[in-house]
């Protein structure tokens, strides 16, 4: 499936600590030669010496990441396909290090307009590795509008400060439409193994939304009902067998708790 893994800078804290919002996003988006399915590979915020700020910064870090072997020469080589199809509808800002042997990802870093990024289905594509598309919009309305054209998404972050929560607000009920895991000040690599985890998200992040391959959730994945009607006891899952109502509801809970 596909997720590119919207992140929002906030003007307030993109104005704050966009420095170190630039080492965080390039620390995300490298791990792992950007080979998971909750890779940044979108980064959205408005125009302006913030941005700029922010985007010097990212290109400083890059420079200093070395390539990395990516896990199959197959998904190398659609890497590749990918960034040569960001090279003709969005500005290449940075490589990382030279390439050292065979299957490296050298990560890449793109830059476009939202108005673009709207009217170019190209650039909505999901690149699976270590590149990312930094969107710049206007003013807070185009991101907004931005956002509502999104595709579903495993996750879409947050980055915000105080000044930036009515922003936030106005966002959240689209972002819940679009996610299925929102985070605030945050990267989405950071995926905890709990209880309330939800890696899932609506199509084209995952063909069902409510299902979850993380956390006490994903079970669900690896079930499915089967009634037995009028069966025999001989023939009935050992489970089922001579079992009353309330000692099934039992065996049943446990089960699910185990």
């Amino acid at each position: 499936m596909s997720s590119t893994n919207p992140v929002f800078l906030l003007p307030a804290a993109l104005r704050a600590r966009g420095e170190a919002l630039a080492q965080g996003f390039v620390g995300s988006l490298t791990l792992g030669a950007g080979q998971f399915c909750t890779n940044p590979g979108l980064i959205i915020a408005e125009q302006g010496p913030a941005l700029d700020g922010f985007i010097a910064a990212a290109v400083a870090a890059l420079r200093q990441s070395p390539a990395q072997t990516m896990l199959t020469p197959s998904i190398f080589r659609a890497y590749q396909a990918g960034v040569d199809a960001l090279s003709g509808h969005a500005r290449q800002l940075v490589a990382g290090l030279p390439a050292t042997g065979p299957n490296q990802c050298q990560a890449q870093l793109w830059l476009a307009d939202a108005r673009d990024y709207l009217a170019n289905p190209a650039l909505r594509a999901e690149v699976f590795g270590a590149a990312a598309l930094i969107v710049q919009c206007r003013d807070a309305a185009e991101l907004r509008q931005l956002a509502e054209q999104l595709e579903g998404q495993l996750t879409a972050t947050l980055q915000l400060d105080e000044g930036d929560l009515d922003l936030a607000h106005a966002l959240l009920p689209t972002l819940e439409r679009k996610a299925g895991r929102i985070l605030v000040n945050g990267w989405p690599t950071g995926v905890e193994v709990c209880d309330a985890m939800v890696h899932g998200g609506p199509y084209p992040a995952t063909s069902d939304a409510r299902a979850t391959s993380v956390g006490t959730a994903a079970i669900q994945r690896f079930l499915r009902p089967v009634c037995y009607q009028d069966f025999p006891d001989a023939l009935l899952p050992q489970a089922l067998k001579q079992a009353n109502p309330l000692a099934l509801r039992r065996l049943l809970d446990g089960d699910r708790e185990g």
